[in-house]
């Protein structure tokens, strides 16, 4: 474990240079002890693939009070915190008209559209990381089968609630929003409500399971398909996005 200064008032901790299921649960242990034990000393805690940003308030405690909290946390009392985390099933509605990406992932991959969904909605996705926007959870690891780059070319507007997928990834975008990933679906769940009481649907650690769904259930559960047709990009290319 490495901790390095980032501001004034925070440090991050890196515990890996790699992600895995230890490093997140490690990651889990850390954010519940220090939660519990700074207090009104801690602003904010981010969590990320292989890292913690800790923010604290500089004005009731100092970076060597919080770095040693870090170490003991980490080496003796961290393993014995525990931490609450869920499985969250999201309902998907797939196919061509929801995901326009489905068709080229699948000849990109050698499989047909039905195996790519099939096998989409088999694995326990974990969520490492939540950023690009509010409730955009970083889901992994995708089947390397089904695995595909990012666009080489962005879309302009990705429909709130699209299903998508890059490199061993996949997430389900909160809101409308720019985005490069290959469109796969569309899921009717809100992954982000700030009027609501839990305004995230999932958090770090939890895990995501995908449930294929009609049309018709897609909009009883208050999807909405989007107003005209995606842009199709013709050929799956690595890319920024």
């Amino acid at each position: 474990m490495k901790i390095r200064v980032a501001s004034e008032n925070s440090l991050i901790v890196y515990f890996a240079d790699s992600v895995s299921q230890q490093v997140s649960d490690d990651i889990l242990r850390v954010s519940t002890f220090l939660k519990a034990y700074l207090g009104y000393e801690l602003i904010d805690l981010v969590p990320s693939y292989a890292s913690i940003l800790v923010v604290f308030n500089p004005l009731i405690t100092d970076h060597l009070h919080v770095r040693k909290l870090i170490r003991a946390s980490h080496e003796s009392h961290a393993a014995q915190t525990t931490y609450e985390n869920k499985t969250q099933l999201l309902p998907v509605y797939y196919g061509e008209e929801a995901g326009p990406d489905l068709d080229q992932l699948a000849e990109h991959a050698g499989l047909t559209i039905q195996q790519v969904i099939d096998i989409h909605q088999s694995v326990e996705y974990r969520v490492y990381a939540i950023g690009f926007a509010p409730g955009f959870a970083y889901l992994g690891e995708v089947d390397p089968r089904i695995a595909a780059p990012r666009l080489a070319t962005p879309r302009k507007k990705v429909p709130k609630g699209a299903v998508a997928i890059a490199d061993r990834q996949t997430a389900v975008y909160p809101a409308e929003s720019p985005g490069g990933w290959n469109l796969i679906g569309l899921c009717p769940v809100d992954m982000f409500n700030p009027t609501a009481k839990e305004i995230m649907s999932v958090s770090v650690g939890d895990k995501v399971t995908f449930s294929a769904i009609s049309k018709e259930k897609f909009l009883e559960l208050g999807g909405q398909l989007p107003s005209s047709q995606f842009h199709q990009i013709k050929s799956i290319q690595g890319g920024a996005g």
